[in-house]
């Protein structure tokens, strides 16, 4: 057959190796052990000469793997590894590929929680320099003999800057540096990072791919299009491998089964069929965040709009060139902070809550809450101000959210 759309590869991607008993959807597999009839599979299986195999459910299971074939064919990849969450995914990228004394290069604007990690790497050796990564040239400037590897948000959460992305690819394949993209704003069904020469892409499954506030989970996906054998930090344990499978054997073997950030099978059977929708709720999700933004763009009360899908974001171009949609971020300011309070407990729809990507909209102040760690240095640095609002536009009918911000503005004047 040929080459299949979008979500009909999700959709009928669980049947293709075969389902057990027939089911038109992989089972969940709660085993913790798996044995074997022979004693030297057992073997093969712990030594990697057994392709296929599992023996602990700390390092996988086969319905973790179902869903990590499902993520490595969304991000057109080499193979992929599932993490509980996000957050251990990333963890698990720097702490098992950086070592004290390399250097880090990322942008400085990245999720709260991840900032937050740049500080735990500052104190186990590894520096790390952030900077304006809407520039490849600010980036380039920050390189050093030491550099690694630079790391990237495809949409900033909150701030929704968009990085160069293409020019930063170059860079690294020119320098030799090993690229990270958190994809987790977009999502494949928006952008597929590879197409920037991306080594790794970086998903919080929680977000966009699940997208229904149900289950936690982190991927990373090897786009294959970095020689590992040239990057100094693989172990030695993980040389005899083919040079394009040692940096994700290494990520598996630190981050799973010696760091233990596993992904039960529960989850990753809720997350695979969370992901049966991804494109149409994208779709739906980014159509109602541009009506929204369009809205507030043109009220009184309003000071600033950031969304990508508007003509006003200073990566407009870069958004229209690279992605299929603007995503359900969205943040904006009121001219009057001191109002904030008010608007919010007047809005009835969206719900005040952290998180991203549900299908239900979501509303949180930015500067008191998910970055209230960070200090005023750091929000003001990343271009948050204390009236901002954090967005993530649900499906629900366009109309009425609207009508809803309408009237909740009224307060905020």
């Amino acid at each position: 057959m040929d080459k299949q759309g979008f979500t009909t590869g999700i959709v009928h991607g669980d049947r293709q190796p075969g389902a057990e008993h027939g089911g038109v959807r992989q089972p969940i597999h709660t085993s913790v052990q798996y044995g074997f009839e022979r004693v030297e599979d057992l073997i093969g299986v712990f030594q990697g000469t057994k392709k296929g195999g599992f023996n602990y459910a700390r390092q996988g299971t086969p319905t973790t793997a179902a869903l990590e074939r499902k993520i490595t064919s969304l991000e057109q990849g080499v193979g992929s590894i599932c993490f509980g969450t996000g957050m251990a995914g990333i963890c698990a990228v720097f702490l098992t590929l950086l070592r004290a004394g390399d250097h880090l290069v990322s942008s400085r604007y990245v999720f709260g929680n991840t900032n937050s990690v740049f500080g735990t790497l500052r104190t186990l050796g590894i520096e790390v320099t952030t900077v304006d990564a809407t520039s490849a040239d600010a980036v380039a400037n920050a390189i050093k003999p030491n550099t690694r590897m630079v790391f990237v948000e495809t949409i900033a959460n909150p701030g929704t800057q968009i990085p160069d992305l293409e020019g930063i690819g170059a860079l690294c394949r020119e320098r030799g540096l090993a690229y990270v993209v958190d994809n987790t704003i977009t999502s494949p069904a928006l952008f597929v990072p590879k197409a920037v020469g991306a080594s790794l892409v970086v998903n919080s499954l929680t977000k966009t791919i699940a997208g229904h506030g149900a289950a936690l989970g982190g991927a990373v996906t090897d786009t294959g299009l970095f020689d590992w054998s040239t990057y100094p930090n693989i172990a030695d344990d993980y040389r005899g491998s083919a040079p394009k499978e040692q940096g994700l054997l290494q990520v598996r073997k630190k981050g799973l089964r010696d760091m233990g950030g596993s992904l039960s099978s529960e989850q990753a059977h809720s997350i695979a069929m969370g992901a049966e929708t991804l494109a149409l709720r994208v779709a739906r999700c980014s159509d109602n965040a541009l009506a929204l933004a369009r809205f507030l763009e043109g009220h009184e009360a309003i000071g600033r709009v950031f969304y990508p899908g508007l003509e006003s974001h200073p990566q407009y171009a870069i958004a229209q060139k690279l992605f299929k949609g603007a995503s359900w971020l969205l943040s904006f300011e009121l001219r009057r902070a001191d109002r904030m309070i008010d608007f919010v407990n007047a809005l009835k729809l969206p719900i005040k809550a952290t998180g991203l990507g549900d299908t239900r909209t979501l509303i949180i102040p930015v500067a008191p809450t998910i970055f209230h760690e960070a200090g005023p240095e750091v929000r003001k640095s990343m271009g948050i101000s204390d009236g901002m609002l954090r967005l993530s536009a649900g499906i629900e009918d366009a109309e009425d959210l609207i009508a809803d911000f309408d009237q909740a503005l009224k307060l905020a004047l």
